[in-house]
């Protein structure tokens, strides 16, 4: 099952909640870059064959299902079978690759194990497991992302063609939000809202790079070594950036 990438059209900051940030946000699917995720017959002990990622948050997604009442069927599964993942979508790169995972795991242990558990109900649990796994698990094309990544809304985009453009260095998310916190507080929702209701294709064409996405200046405040043009877009955190072709 192919698990995709995520682009931020925008990304504005609204509040916090505790160590949460609340945002609003557009994601849009990018099919065009995707992890593949498959169960296949175990041919080594581990969970994950050959799992070279620390923390990878497909096992939190795997508890949440167990935590949900399904262990049993997960262990039976698992005793014959492992998952296969074959990584494209680079780590640190703000497309939202890990939780992704996480989300194509949920649903293709549901419909493999016929658990037939409601999407809604996977979406509850989704928060629980990462900010943007909700949003992956809903398989929407477009949505408004909201609070700290629980509530999506699909909505019916008109997203133009976009060509994305990758760099060899890590942004941490956490700390990339941490310094917007200590540095670049500033909330402007009636923005935010007037973004939610317009199009991808519409607010591309009429804001620019650093009105859109909030994280844009802590992350090069962090990461000077990245270099992001007037006519290129970071997506989330960083430091992944993409255009209009």
């Amino acid at each position: 099952m192919r698990s995709y990438a995520k682009l931020n059209i925008f990304l504005k900051i609204i509040g916090t909640r505790g160590d949460y940030h609340e945002i609003i946000s557009r994601f849009v699917l990018f099919e065009e870059l995707y992890d593949e995720i498959n169960f296949i017959k175990k041919t080594t002990d581990e969970f994950i064959k050959d799992d070279c990622i620390p923390e990878n948050i497909i096992k939190k997604a795997r508890i949440s299902l167990e935590n949900l009442g399904f262990k049993n069927e997960l262990d039976e599964f698992f005793t014959t079978h492992q998952v296969e993942l074959i990584k494209k979508i680079p780590c640190g790169g703000g497309l939202g690759g890990g939780s992704s995972n996480a989300a194509t795991f949920l649903n293709l242990a549901n419909e493999e194990l016929n658990l037939k558990i409601p999407k809604e109900k996977l979406m509850k649990i989704s928060k629980n497991i990462g900010a943007d796994v909700a949003f992956f698990v809903s398989e929407f094309k477009s949505a408004n992302v909201s609070g700290v990544g629980e509530i999506v809304e699909n909505f019916y985009d008109d997203v133009p063609n976009l060509g994305i453009i990758t760099s060899d260095i890590f942004c941490s998310t956490p700390k990339v939000f941490r310094e917007f916190r200590q540095n670049f507080c500033k909330f402007d929702l009636n923005l935010a809202k007037n973004l939610e209701q317009l199009s991808s294709n519409e607010i591309l064409h009429s804001y620019q790079n650093y009105e859109l996405n909030d994280l844009l200046r802590p992350c090069l405040q962090l990461y000077p070594n990245l270099i992001v043009k007037q006519n290129e877009f970071l997506s989330g955190s960083g430091s992944t950036k993409f255009i209009l072709k």
